[in-house]
């Protein structure tokens, strides 16, 4: 197999990378650069049209795209400590943490970074910055939903790190990066967050 990757601050690619260092693997890595725009490449579009990272290569050519199903593939090889669920609730519930991390916080994060971050203004066109701005707030009011769930938790699922808490961790970090992290003053997030960017994985 080979994994497509892409540093940092790029979200996605960093929960394969996190995901990979929770269970102790190790695959073939070859890493793009967004910056550079190797990610749009006649060679790399070859591999995913979309030209999205990151994107896991399977021995017989086949391609699997988007990081939740990559990881999803590799827990079904590799079920020793489990990261998506224990049983049927729990795997029900680690999704559902993933979906709401996604759609909460992700979808208003990532009109942010689409339509007012200078880094986007060359390939976003044309940026809409008033819908942008409008969707800060979006984006403050997710953080202060996690903030709620994780008052009375350890971890986002329950009492075991899951996918549903690498899923967030990547997003606070994105959300930090362009500029509209959580507020300080959200202890439940920031405990949480604290529990999980101290874990090894943590600097994949």
């Amino acid at each position: 197999m080979l994994l497509f990757d892409a540093p940092a601050p790029a979200p996605n690619p960093r929960r394969v990378r996190i995901y990979l260092a929770e269970k102790g693997l190790k695959i073939p890595t070859r890493e793009l650069s967004i910056r550079d725009a190797e990610h749009r490449s006649a060679e790399y579009l070859a591999v995913n049209p979309l030209g999205q990272i990151p994107a896991l290569q399977l021995d017989d050519g086949e391609v699997i795209t988007e990081s939740l199903s990559i990881c999803r593939f590799l827990e079904a090889l590799n079920p020793d400590k489990p990261l998506f669920g224990k049983g049927p609730k729990g795997v029900a519930e680690v999704d559902m943490w993933c979906r709401r991390a996604e759609f909460r916080l992700g979808t208003p994060l990532a009109m942010v970074w689409a339509h007012t971050h200078p880094f986007t203004a060359r390939v976003v066109q044309p940026q809409y910055k008033e819908f942008g701005e409008s969707n800060r707030p979006k984006v403050a009011a997710a953080f202060g939903y996690f903030d709620t769930i994780l008052g009375d938790r350890p971890f986002l699922a329950g009492r075991d790190y899951t996918m549903a808490d690498i899923v967030l961790l990547t997003m606070v970090d994105f959300a930090r990066f362009v500029g509209v992290g959580p507020a300080a003053e959200l202890a439940g997030l920031g405990a949480w967050y604290e529990r999980v960017s101290t874990r090894p994985s943590a600097a994949a």
